[in-house]
């Protein structure tokens, strides 16, 4: 149980913790108070726990397939966010003060909704194992475990965008915040094809012996890019179509702050 606890909350932790390491560097990077990031994490937990302890409920609506389409409707709200955060921490950099409220607030909002997600999952696999006190022990250390390794991953990649100069890490942060968001459509689609939304289809390649999605590595690739072992072509399209998408609205406002 100590290794699957491991597993299961590193694999939830990762994302969110990835996704703070960027934005706090963007943060960083312009200047402003990091007050979004401490109330991100209060509403957030305080929001996983809400969602948690209604999941039951939320899984049985919509004709069993509820929790799907909530999480699906939250991943795709959080790849709208993380295009306005992008396209607003380009602008900030050429223009300073540019609507800093705006984006302090699309960031808190981005964050807590991947902890309220994320965050839900790990208290229901917690919650689960208080009527087992034997197992109770491991799954706590386990869990522990995988959240001190997600974060000190997060913690590494923070430090090492803000050792970069300032152009870089803009570059590398709208790039990474793009690979982000493209997960989160990712997941989405996937969420859907699950409610039999989106057509099932076999898969284009099986890459799982070159990196299994359960292993460290797999989970970390997972994190950052949505890391699929065995993609649909529909999920290929859909992830390829959002990093399209984000990165043409990106390279239209540079080009267009460019001339100005």
């Amino acid at each position: 149980m100590l290794l699957t606890s491991v597993m299961v909350v590193l694999r939830e932790v990762l994302e969110v913790a990835l996704l703070l390491s960027v934005l706090l560097a963007a943060t960083r990077l312009l200047e402003l108070r990091a007050r979004w990031f401490y109330i991100a994490l209060l509403l957030g937990g305080c929001f996983a726990v809400i969602y948690g302890e209604n999941l039951a409920k939320i899984s049985q609506a919509f004709g069993g397939v509820g929790q799907e389409l909530v999480n699906a409707g939250i991943s795709i709200f959080i790849y709208i966010l993380l295009i306005v955060v992008a396209v607003l921490l380009l602008v900030n950099w050429h223009k300073k003060h540019y609507k800093l409220l705006t984006m302090q607030f699309v960031m808190l909002l981005a964050v807590t909704m991947a902890i309220m997600r994320e965050g839900s999952e790990i208290y229901v696999y917690l919650t689960s194992f208080w009527l087992h006190p034997p197992l109770l022990p491991s799954v706590m250390i386990g869990a522990l475990l995988g959240a001190g390794i997600g974060y000190s991953l997060s913690a590494l990649f923070y430090y090492l965008l803000c050792g970069l100069s300032q152009r870089y890490t803009l570059g590398i942060s709208c790039i990474f915040l793009t690979i982000l968001a493209a997960g989160m459509s990712l997941q989405a689609s996937q969420l859907l094809i699950q409610a039999d939304l989106l057509p099932a289809q076999e898969p284009l390649w099986d890459s799982s012996r070159l990196l299994e999605e359960n292993s460290i590595a797999g989970q970390l690739f997972y994190a950052i890019s949505g890391y699929e072992a065995t993609p649909t072509p529909l999920e290929v399209v859909v992830y390829v179509g959002s990093i399209v998408i984000m990165l043409g609205i990106i390279a239209g406002v540079y080009y267009r702050i460019s001339r100005d």
